[in-house]
């Protein structure tokens, strides 16, 4: 096993059994026709990706946003999970040591990372010049660190945007780390983490220079240009957690599942499938940033060659095991940086650390029917396939008509937050999204199904 991975059990046979192979093709088809097909997720993913540079052009150059975690992804329905966005301020840059500041323009604050004391993946940020444009919420949120420094507050700096008004028809939630979460509408989920930029050439080099079967050279490149973040939440028990802040690489990891090929996306969505259909944590003390560390490692340190679909079931096995692993010994490295375990702050209650064992363990040795135990595919698999095949085209098609509306919407949209309903692409998309959800009401009323109206239909079509 190479650094901190996770590589093929040699326990497991590389030859796959006619039945393993069987069900892995079926199980690859059944999740194409799911909305797991390449051309799907890359449409979502663009269309996220549009998105985010919408705002960013709306916000005059003063902030970049991000869409990242699923969404980014391009791995969920509309509805099926929160959107997850990373907005940046565009007056601070955050440096790590060795450094030196004079790569930034005299209007850019700079803040230097301290990470003694602080656990792996974490820091402290002390000010090391105050720029010509800084933020009021970054300048609020500066305090004495006991030595006549200032340092910047994590807590402080969330809570400063928490005050921020919020628009119409939306709803604040409590904090969940170093996130705000709100809901528009009554539907859509949104939680906005307010980050800043991190130069941090070390802690990237150490990752790019890794040996490994995946990913190649050029998008190792791409990873290192992307950069880091650090995001408003320390580790949680360190005295220091209200002022450190945590390391991420949300747009490389971005590109790294752009670039993870079909069987290793499906393994990913198989996986967030057994977290959410037979493990359903209650507190996160298993998410699919867990399940996403896992797929990075597996593709990392195996032949990319023995990812293809008849192998898929195996790969299954696999995540598991290393799932099992991670529960059993409550360590897992952080994929960009292994020191960090993202196990240590889970807060496992053992009750719940054996159940979840002993239940991936019968997963295992169910062999292929192993699959069966996930909603989405025992329903597509019992299901006719005329109606699963005509639905499931439908709601793709209203799925991405809903993202294509959600940009127009954003271009329409003027300094007010009024958007244009006039807009002839916008009567367009409505129609066409009134057709489809029209079709599919009859059908179910058809079909003896209980549905109130079209916008319950529309709703659940996205979700």
């Amino acid at each position: 096993m190479a650094e901190g991975g996770i590589g093929l059990d040699e326990g497991f046979s590389r030859q796959a059994p006619v039945q393993w192979e069987n069900a892995s093709v079926e199980t690859c088809t059944v999740l194409s026709w799911l909305g797991y097909k390449p051309q799907i997720i890359q449409a979502r993913r663009d269309a996220y990706s549009e998105n985010g540079r919408l705002w960013t052009a709306k916000s005059s150059g003063t902030a970049t946003n991000i869409v990242t975690g699923s969404k980014g992804e391009g791995l969920t329905f509309f509805l099926e999970s929160d959107r997850d966005e990373m907005n940046l301020d565009n007056s601070v840059v955050c440096l790590e040591d060795g450094v030196h500041a004079y790569i930034s323009p005299r209007e850019i604050t700079v803040l230097r990372s301290c990470n003694r004391m602080s656990y792996p993946g974490h820091c402290r940020l002390l000010l090391e010049r105050r720029g010509t444009t800084i933020h009021p919420f970054i300048n609020d949120a500066l305090c004495d660190d006991g030595f006549r420094r200032e340092i910047l507050s994590s807590d402080l700096y969330v809570n400063n945007w928490s005050k921020v008004p919020l628009l119409e028809d939306t709803v604040h939630h409590e904090r969940a780390g170093p996130s705000m979460p709100v809901t528009i509408l009554g539907e859509i989920h949104t939680d906005t983490v307010f980050a800043l930029r991190y130069f941090c050439p070390n802690i990237l080099s150490k990752w790019a220079t890794r040996p490994r079967h995946w990913p190649p050279p050029k998008v190792v490149q791409k990873v290192l240009s992307l950069g880091a973040f650090l995001t408003p939440v320390g580790f949680k028990g360190s005295e220091y957690q209200h002022v450190e802040w945590r390391v991420c690489f949300n747009a490389g990891e971005i590109e790294l599942v752009g670039n993870l090929n079909e069987i290793q996306i499906k393994l990913y969505v198989l996986l967030k499938m057994v977290k959410n259909d037979v493990l359903n944590p209650r507190q996160k003390e298993v998410s699919s940033y867990t399940l996403k560390n896992i797929v990075l490692w597996i593709a990392e340190n195996n032949p990319q060659s023995l990812f293809h679909e008849r192998s898929l079931l195996h790969w299954l096995h696999e995540g598991l095991d290393a799932l099992r692993f991670a529960l059993v010994t409550r360590e897992l490295p952080y994929y960009m940086i292994p020191d960090r375990n993202l196990m240590a702050a889970c807060e496992l209650e053992e009750a719940q650390q054996r159940t979840w064992i002993s239940t991936i363990s019968e997963m295992m040795n169910e062999g292929p029917r192993m699959i069966l135990r996930l909603s989405k595919i025992r329903q597509a698999l019992i299901v006719h396939p005329e109606p699963f095949r005509w639905y499931n085209t439908r709601r793709m098609e209203l799925e991405l008509l809903t993202l294509i509306d959600l940009n127009r919407r954003a271009v329409c949209m003027d300094e007010n937050w009024v958007t244009d309903e006039t807009d002839v692409i916008l009567q367009a998309l409505e129609r066409r999204q009134n057709e489809i959800v029209g079709e599919v009401f009859l059908r179910m009323i058809t079909e003896g199904s209980r549905v109130n109206n079209l916008a319950d239909v529309y709703w659940r079509m996205l979700g």
